[in-house]
Order: C-alpha cells, then sequence, then structure tokens
C-alpha cells in the first residue's frame, strides 16, 4: 500500500476507534471527510462502456484512468465510515468501487485480478479494463476481500460472500502449491501458464487469509465491528470508549 493510501485508512482507523472520546480528536474525521471530497471530485470517474466506477491516479497534474488492485481497500473504508454515522453517499460510492475491484478479477480468464488495471475512457471500445503486459501479475493481496468483507458485514448481502468464495477458488486453482503454501503468478491473462513465481508474500496469510475466514462466517460478533477495527495490516484493534477503556 502506498503512503497515500495508508493515510486515507489510518485517518478513517483512527476516527473510528475514537469515536466516542470527545472532540479533541476531531481532527481525524475533518481530515478523512476532506481526502474523501477530494477523491470524489479529482479523481472518481466511471469507465466506458459499462460504467464501472474508478479511482484513477493524478500524475504531474494529469488524470490517469490507473487503478491499482491495493486502491481496492478504498471502498470498504467508505462503508466503515458509513457505519460511523457518514453520510449513505460514502456506502453507495463504496458499493460501487467494490463491484469494479470484483469486475478486476471477474474480467480475467484466471479470475485472479492483475496487480494493475487501467480503465477505458472512449465510447466505442468493447472493454473497460485494460491490461498492460508489465502489470498482468497477482501478488495475493487482500485489498478487495477486505473491502468485500465491510460490506458482507455493513448491508449482509450474500453476494459479497460468493464474489469472495470465487475469488477463493481462482486462488487454489491457479496458486496452490502442491507441497505446501501458495505462490505469486506472473500472468492473470493466461490460465494454461500463469507463470508461478515460487513467492508468498507474508499478507496472503496476515491479511488475505484472514478476510476470506471472516466473510464466510455468519457470526458477526466475532471481531465485531462495534468493538474493534482493524488497522492496515488487519490486525483487530478495540475501540475506545469516551472514558478511555475499551468496548470489550
Amino acid at each position: 500500500m502506498g503512503w497515500r493510501e495508508a493515510y486515507k485508512k489510518i485517518l478513517a482507523e483512527n476516527a473510528s476507534q475514537i469515536a466516542g472520546i470527545g472532540t479533541s480528536q476531531a481532527f481525524f474525521k475533518e481530515d478523512y471527510l476532506e481526502a474523501v471530497e477530494g477523491i470524489k471530485k479529482k479523481l472518481v470517474q466511471q469507465s466506458e462502456p459499462n460504467k464501472l466506477t474508478f479511482v484513477g491516479e493524478h500524475v504531474r497534474g494529469q488524470f490517469k484512468p490507473k487503478m491499482d488492485e491495493l486502491a481496492c481497500f478504498f471502498g470498504g473504508t467508505l462503508g466503515l465510515g458509513f457505519y460511523n454515522s457518514l453520510p449513505e453517499s460514502h456506502l453507495e460510492l463504496g458499493q460501487e468501487l467494490v463491484h469494479t475491484c470484483y469486475q478486476m478479477y471477474a474480467q480475467m480468464p484466471t479470475f485472479l485480478a492483475p496487480e494493475i488495471s487501467y480503465f477505458n475512457l472512449l465510447p466505442g471500445v468493447k472493454e473497460d479494463i485494460i491490461v498492460k503486459p508489465m502489470d498482468k501479475h497477482n501478488l495475493l493481496r487482500p485489498e478487495s476481500l477486505e473491502s468485500m468483507f465491510y460490506m458482507y458485514r455493513i448491508t449482509g448481502d450474500k453476494y459479497y460472500q460468493e464474489w469472495a468464495w470465487k475469488i477463493f477458488q481462482a486462488f487454489e486453482k491457479h496458486t496452490k502449491v502442491k507441497n505446501g503454501g501458495y505462490t505469486s503468478i506472473g500472468d492473470v491473462k493466461n490460465p494454461d501458464n500463469v507463470k508461478s513465481r515460487d513467492k508468498m508474500e507474508s499478507f496472503f496469510l496476515g491479511e488475505t487469509l484472514k478476510y476470506l475466514f471472516l466473510i464466510f462466517g455468519d457470526d458477526s460478533s466475532v471481531l465485531s465491528l462495534d468493538k474493534y477495527v482493524f488497522n492496515t495490516e488487519a490486525h483487530p484493534l478495540p475501540i475506545r470508549t469516551a472514558t478511555g477503556s475499551d468496548l470489550l
């Protein structure tokens, strides 16, 4: 996760964790709301022809219709903000972004997302998502599944579980190693030769599988969003009350 993405997520986490403390920490919420409004104004666009909502980048004053899988945390973060009394428009945008992130998986022949997706903005082109040769690898990242977990907990919509299950099945089919573990792959567009890299990042165990485990559980009291907030590495931290005690 880049520092800009981490900063936005940390603002939301801090705003949630100290929600009951009082006005002395209100700047976390204010900074987060300001960041969200800036993103909506400057970075959110829709692709052609299917109007997939995505968050692009500004590079040297120019907009780039480029979205990393890393950025897929943002849909869940918006949902978490709504869960903590922010406007419903945050949830709606978050749901659109999570749907786009799912499409980044579903539109690949392996059902695994590339590291980076570009989005078509020109009418008349058949495909919304463009994958460049240097970006077609998959590192077993957790961000899309993290957002699906939040959205399932917040809305109860079962299709988030269904999406996560399809992604898990793709991990099982294309990344599982026979003698143990899972591996990153070099080509999500070629199911016949995914180019296994013989490398498993630690976040696959610490984050990706954790969110998969949680999304398939229907007991919302397990690491409840009313009592815990997950940091950028998926570690659950207790939410503090106005008196400084933990809601446990």
